[in-house]
């Protein structure tokens, strides 16, 4: 425990000490995993027990309902330019403790390097046109444990982070996330510290790449800063299910993220602490169908008028369930301009007890 605290005083001291705090760092890892949680408006802090809990909620791990627990999720965004995957493994060896194993990519690919289009005739060469990726990996390794108190689970997540973008730069990151779970009844309650001892990331540029040349002089455009910080945030969720009737079940959550990186422009916006809040309903028909809706990212915005207008990303989504095999659809708002708005988002997950040879 002293190790564990004295680490956890010297990330904070580094934080205070270095200013490159940025406060939209490792933002793709604010998307989501999950096609059931993101057609429920991207919650799933209180009531998440299957594998993609690893993401959500660490501790919800031990809710799930088999051994072993795949999942896979696929999703474009911006008109397809941009792919977003996510796959994840979990692992239950016995009723006190859950582990898992994820991956997150975020990356948009085969962008054109047009740095070397012209030769030194000063002619147009296409042969000498290139492609590289811009992407952004998460390596998840997860752990849930029950404590003594009764409905208390416990559990954390170590991640590793690797940004690439072509080769003119490249960063790895690490941090850590801690999580509690309890329930109570039907009451579900969750909170999750992201970014707990903060996440560094150490960036390395590719200076040679990133030189240019203008009226033969030279300029290296490489950043003198190569440490990024992400600040750490707060999640807290509470959900609740109600029984309709003997067909029909509803489960409902709310969600609410603390980030302490100045103001921001959620609902509750304040200096140091701002605080986004989102919903999420399903109706499920005897554990088979679903039926999802949601609505996160709620904003004020002015407009034309300059009046406040509440704005908001609602999502919808579907589900079925066959056995062991749960097949998920949502579609989202990914953004309120251009062309293909709305997002289609696939996720299929699979539990099973055993490896057959």
């Amino acid at each position: 425990m002293r190790k564990i605290a004295l680490f956890i005083m010297v990330s904070i001291f580094c934080t205070a000490v270095f200013s490159q705090t940025a406060k939209y760092s490792n933002d793709f890892l604010s998307i989501g995993v999950g096609a059931k949680w993101m057609g429920m408006g991207s919650v799933g802090t209180a009531s998440s027990t299957d594998v993609g809990a690893a993401y959500w909620n660490p501790s919800g791990l031990l809710g799930m309902e088999n051994r072993y627990q795949a999942e896979a999720l696929h999703a474009s965004y911006f008109a397809g330019m941009a792919s977003y995957n996510h796959i994840a493994l979990g692992y239950k060896p016995d009723t006190t403790s859950a582990m898992a194993f994820s991956v997150i990519r975020f990356g948009v690919d085969d962008i054109p390097n047009t740095i070397d289009l012209i030769d030194s005739d000063g002619n147009i060469n296409y042969d000498r046109l290139k492609t590289f990726s811009v992407a952004d990996y998460a390596f998840l390794f997860s752990y849930a444990k029950k404590t003594p108190i009764r409905n208390l689970w416990v559990g954390g997540n170590v991640k590793v982070i690797y940004r690439n973008i072509g080769k003119f730069a490249s960063a790895w990151g690490f941090g850590l996330d801690a999580s509690a779970r309890y329930n109570l009844n039907r009451w579900q309650f969750g909170a999750v510290l992201r970014d707990a001892t903060s996440t560094f990331n150490f960036w390395s540029f590719n200076s040679d790449e990133l030189e240019i040349t203008v009226n033969d002089s030279t300029f290296n455009i490489a950043p003198d800063n190569n440490l990024e910080i992400t600040l750490p945030r707060l999640i807290l969720g509470a959900s609740r299910t109600f029984r309709l009737n003997e067909n029909f079940n509803l489960a409902a959550e709310a969600d609410f993220d603390f980030t302490f990186d100045r103001k921001r422009n959620t609902l509750i916006s304040s200096n140091p602490i701002s605080i986004d809040p989102h919903f999420g309903v399903e109706v499920g028909y005897k554990n088979l169908l679903f039926i999802r809706v949601g609505a996160n990212n709620i904003q004020r915005s002015s407009g034309f008028s300059s009046s406040n207008e509440l704005t908001l990303q609602p999502s919808l989504g579907a589900g079925i369930k066959f056995r062991s095999i749960t097949l998920d659809y949502a579609m989202t708002n990914a953004g309120s301009q251009g062309y293909s708005r709305y997002s289609n988002i696939f996720s299929l997950r699979w539990g099973f007890d055993a490896f057959r040879r």
